[in-house]
């Protein structure tokens, strides 16, 4: 008796560890540093969203480095250089460490000054916005060493891109672009990762801002010029529905995220220097948390959130840092942590799964 209760309280005590202790596994965030031609890396603690910077930090990169993105298997990171027209590869660590692959992969001739880039979920393709260009290349990705290879020649899409979100299927492209008029989204069909059957849908004016809830069911725009919020329901064949457009309080929004649950939506707003938050509804539409909106630094540009769904990272142009905050779940409600100064501009930020 007494060995059964000295047994069940050793299997007690280590799952009182277990829970206390929370997770484990280290997240690794990297952010692109365009002015310094570098991209920073930090150790992320899934437990308080404390960054520790990389001693090998920052790490070199291209001309004019834009924007970066995570290959779904961990392995690879991929980055557009801007300054000289090229993608570089580079590996990841299970420390988080990036070592460079090269030689780095031209977009040219067909494309120039590439500054976007969209992976599809199961790392098959990856898409390359070129705003020289105005035009879209498209790569297919070795899983097992990353390496690039063109798949035809870039698409047309007629103006500068803005942004790209790929559909949670990969079926479909969405790229924000501004007419003479007024904003625009291009849904750009894909057939075995090629662009071919293009819909145009009439959005607020400077769309710099684009995101699709975790479900796919909702597109929405940061309109940056309009000081507006726009939402669409995303149809099963990928079109757009209706748009319900919302005027915001705040200045410059140019750039918005969706958290994890899908639950609330945030706005970098770079004139007021804030995150403006909404509740989601079941079909879609926002209603603005009572507490919003949450100061953050001067001149928020970039948003991203770890895959816990606990913490959120914004890159302030002015500073220029990255910062930190909690999200509670139940009321949407963000906390700032703490902020983290950067060699330059951050314009791009990836978080490892």
């Amino acid at each position: 008796m007494l060995k059964k209760a000295a047994a069940l309280f050793l299997v007690c005590a280590s799952m009182a560890i277990c829970v206390s202790c929370g997770s484990t596994s280290s997240h690794y965030l990297y952010a692109a540093i365009p002015g310094s031609n570098q991209i920073v890396a930090y150790r992320e603690d899934p437990n308080s969203g404390v960054l520790t910077q990389l001693t090998q930090s920052p790490v070199s990169a291209g001309q004019a480095v834009q924007s970066i993105v995570i290959h779904p298997s961990n392995k690879f990171m991929y980055a557009v250089n801007s300054g000289e027209s090229d993608i570089s590869l580079y590996t990841i660590s299970s420390l988080g460490v990036l070592t460079e692959v090269t030689p780095r992969t031209n977009v040219t001739p067909d494309g120039t000054a590439p500054t976007l880039l969209a992976l599809d979920s199961a790392g098959g393709f990856l898409y390359v916005g070129n705003s020289g260009s105005n035009n879209i290349s498209v790569f297919s990705v070795d899983s097992g060493t990353g390496v690039l290879a063109p798949v035809g020649t870039p698409f047309p899409i007629g103006t500068i891109p803005l942004n790209m979100a790929l559909s949670p299927s990969g079926g479909v492209l969405y790229v924000t672009g501004q007419g003479q008029t007024n904003g625009f989204i291009e849904a750009i069909t894909l057939v075995q990762g090629v662009p071919t059957v293009v819909n145009n849908f009439t959005t607020g004016n400077s769309p710099y801002g684009l995101t699709i809830a975790p479900g796919g069911g909702f597109l929405y725009t940061a309109n940056t010029l309009d000081n507006s919020i726009s939402e669409f329901p995303i149809n099963t064949d990928g079109s757009l529905g209706q748009v319900n457009t919302i005027g915001e309080t705040n200045s410059s929004p140019v750039a918005v995220f969706v958290d994890k649950s899908g639950k609330y939506l945030y706005v970098a707003n770079q004139g007021s220097s804030n995150l403006a938050a909404y509740s989601i509804g079941s079909d879609g539409t926002l209603a603005l948390l009572t507490n919003s909106p949450f100061a953050t630094g001067s001149g928020p540009g970039s948003i991203a959130g770890d895959s816990g769904g606990k913490y959120m990272f914004v890159g302030n142009q002015t500073g220029p840092v990255i910062q930190s905050f909690s999200l509670a779940g139940s009321t949407g409600t963000l906390t700032s942590v703490a902020t983290y100064s950067v060699p330059g501009k951050p314009t791009s930020i990836a978080i490892t799964p």
